[in-house]
């Protein structure tokens, strides 16, 4: 089932001479439950598209279906309601909220929403990210692949369609790289979570199941790495 489709998605930043297309007519589609990884060198568009999928930035022109919804189609106040209901954004550098405790970053999401906390879900996410004993701290109060591991759960919370995570070890040590994306992977497999990992490292990039290759802002290789 087609969980995410892109068509002739393409940015420009810029006008005239000095104008750089980042993104040059990129179109693909991603099934539910698929783990993606999307690499490239520096500069070859990748984030820019890791940023239009995720609902942050607008593009020149394209679209984007998320489960049928074609996000740019949405004004400013449904995109942002769209983005924090449908899709889980994991960084490189976690952008938790300094003054909030770790649970009030991950159920974030649901208190702008005005929802309900599912208590057993919360719990579950939790312990699965071994943080339940971090409850009540503040991120500067916690390790970096903790403080991933927080940025995981707030990804979560909602039961986006997709998640999309930027270099999300790019700031972490060997160890706790090889933690997070165990921990994204399982979620991935068990839960069935739509993965998308834009990375430059090819060890990550191998573990997915598909890998798209970007350069100087288009699609060069598409290839099927476990069907």
């Amino acid at each position: 089932m087609e969980i995410l489709k892109i068509e002739n998605l393409s940015k420009i930043y810029g006008k005239g001479e000095t104008a750089v297309k980042a993104l040059d007519d990129v179109s693909f589609s991603v099934n539910k439950g698929e783990f993606v990884a999307i690499i490239g060198p520096s500069g070859s568009g990748k984030s820019t598209l890791l940023h239009l999928l995720g609902g942050v930035d607008w593009p020149t022109a394209g679209k984007v279906f998320v489960d049928n919804t074609d996000m740019y189609q949405l004004n400013e106040t449904q995109l942002a309601i769209f983005r924090r209901r449908q899709i889980g954004l994991i960084y490189q550098f976690y952008n938790l909220i300094p003054v909030l405790t770790v649970e009030e970053n991950i159920t974030l999401p649901l208190l702008l929403d005005q929802h309900k906390v599912d208590r057993k879900q919360f719990n579950d996410i939790v312990k699965l990210l071994n943080i339940e004993n971090r409850l009540h701290h503040l991120p500067n109060q916690l390790s970096g692949g903790q403080q991933q591991r927080v940025s995981i759960g707030r990804a979560l919370i909602s039961n986006p369609s997709i998640m999309l995570a930027d270099e999300p070890t790019g700031n972490l040590d060997s160890k706790n790289s090889s933690e997070i994306i165990d921990l994204l992977k399982m979620f991935n497999k068990t839960y069935n979570q739509t993965l998308i990992i834009i990375t430059h490292d090819e060890r990550i990039a191998l573990q997915a199941d598909r890998v798209i290759a970007i350069e100087d802002g288009r699609i060069v290789k598409d290839e099927v790495i476990r069907p």
